[in-house]
């Protein structure tokens, strides 16, 4: 069982273990060792990083440990963990690894790791770089170098691939001539990307948070925090609010009313777009248990199944691969389309978006039009540690009496958070009050039992 990384990597609070210099060095170095054991020749790596404070320091050490341990390490600076992703299967490297807490606040940050394919590692991988943190093996990870990153490319010179790829592959064809965006880039990776991106296609762009000062990143903006882009969006008179997270591995989304539209309803529109193409494969959308009930009804009434899968976008990818379909996401906004990317991208998402609205010619308030959201509460519950709830006799017992009384009219789901020390309490039914009761009522048990 791992212990470090969860569905998305290893993430905590910066300086401290796991996020510890000594600990990272280690990481870089168990890292570069792994890849030796599969690879006949020096293994490759490119590394990216958003844009926290701690972001730079964790990346030297990174690079120490993995150059000492025998790799050679590139930097694309600071860019989205998808186009890391990229770099790594364009460039043929042996593995990304990304510096980025995602949507979490400043003082956290997180190490993701890619394989060759734009995969996240295998979990073996995770066990293997685990089992070395935890038996210590500091031998190649500490010792002092000065070392530094490789410089074939220059950083500018990879975040301008990543970025070619967007605009000539996936934005082929697209022209966002008459189209104003409002793109809020979280303070974070975006920042200087996204808007490049949309104007290079022609968009009229009006970029809010993009001036990382190294804490700012996710504070009371990006995906987290839409208000303020639903009203700038009616201000600016846009077409669209596209709103990114740290990383911009999820977008999310404003109508041209200011509507807020979310992953669930983004699934919805780009079903559409594949449907009328006859490129939906399988007649097939995965998502995940967090996904309304609303989504898989409207799916039905077009002839589409909607397939769940564990919370994560690693999980989604390979429900993905197994079933050979083609779309697939979060509420969150990770959506992965992989004869696109493997991983979640958010400014690939947003594109196929903008295309299905100027294709259609239709407004993004048209698309969504058909698509009825259930009532859905989430109550998150600080836990101090992680029971199977089968074991908690009185959460146990408010779980039943709760799905006696949704019946087949609602759902409910319970489960822990991958990677935070949280319980998480999801109900949807028809009346908004009623579930609040009962999200609250389970939610109370878990903190008698559990709770911090």
């Amino acid at each position: 069982m791992k212990t470090l990384f969860g569905t998305d990597g290893i993430r905590g609070e910066a300086g401290k273990f796991p996020l510890d210099a000594p600990t990272v060095k280690l990481i870089g170095a168990s890292l570069a060792r792994y890849l030796k054991t599969v690879s006949s020749k020096s293994p490759s790596i490119i590394i990216g990083r958003d844009t926290r404070e701690s972001g730079d320091w964790i990346e030297s050490s990174l690079v120490e440990g993995s150059s000492h341990a025998g790799a050679t390490c590139l930097s694309a600076g600071v860019i989205t963990t998808p186009g890391v992703a990229y770099l790594t299967r364009d460039l043929q490297a042996d593995a990304g690894v990304v510096i980025s807490a995602s949507h979490n606040p400043y003082h956290d940050n997180g190490i993701k790791i890619f394989a060759p394919s734009g995969k996240k590692i295998p979990d073996e991988v995770e066990r293997y770089i685990e089992a070395e943190i935890t038996a210590n093996k500091q031998s190649d990870a500490v010792v002092t170098s000065n070392e530094r990153l490789e410089s074939v490319l220059t950083e500018d010179a990879l975040r301008n691939r990543y970025l070619k790829f967007l605009s000539d592959n996936i934005g082929a064809g697209l022209s966002l001539n008459r189209i104003k965006i409002v793109v809020d880039c979280a303070n974070g990776a975006s920042s200087a990307l996204a808007p490049r991106l949309f104007e290079t296609l022609g968009a009229s762009v009006v970029a809010i948070n993009a001036s990382p000062n190294g804490r700012n990143i996710n504070l009371n903006c990006g995906s987290l925090h839409i208000e303020s882009l639903q009203s700038r969006v009616v201000a600016e008179n846009a077409n669209l609010g596209i709103a990114f997270d740290g990383d911009a591995d999820r977008s999310l989304f404003v109508d041209e009313i200011g509507t807020f539209v979310d992953g669930d309803a983004t699934l919805w529109v780009l079903s559409n777009q594949l449907l009328r193409r006859n490129r939906l494969k399988g007649n097939i959308v995965v998502a995940t248990v967090m996904s309304n009930i609303g989504l898989e009804i409207a799916l039905r009434s077009r002839g589409v199944e909607l397939v769940r899968a564990d919370v994560g976008d690693k999980y989604v990818l390979e429900e993905l691969l197994k079933r050979d379909a083609s779309l697939g996401g979060e509420q969150s906004g990770h959506i992965i389309q992989p004869e696109l990317s493997l991983a979640g991208d958010g400014m690939i998402t947003s594109l196929c978006l903008l295309r299905a609205i100027t294709e259609s010619r239709e407004p993004l308030s048209k698309l969504t039009a058909e698509l009825s959201h259930y009532p859905q509460v989430l109550v998150n519950v600080r836990v101090r540690e992680k029971v199977d709830f089968e074991q908690l006799s009185t959460v146990q017992e408010a779980v039943t009496q709760v799905k006696e009384r949704l019946s087949t009219n609602g759902r409910l789901l319970l489960r822990y958070s991958g990677t935070e020390p949280l319980a998480r309490v999801m109900i949807e039914g028809p009346d908004q009050h009623e579930i609040e009761k009962y999200a609250e009522q389970i939610a109370g048990r878990i903190r008698s039992e559990i709770g911090v």
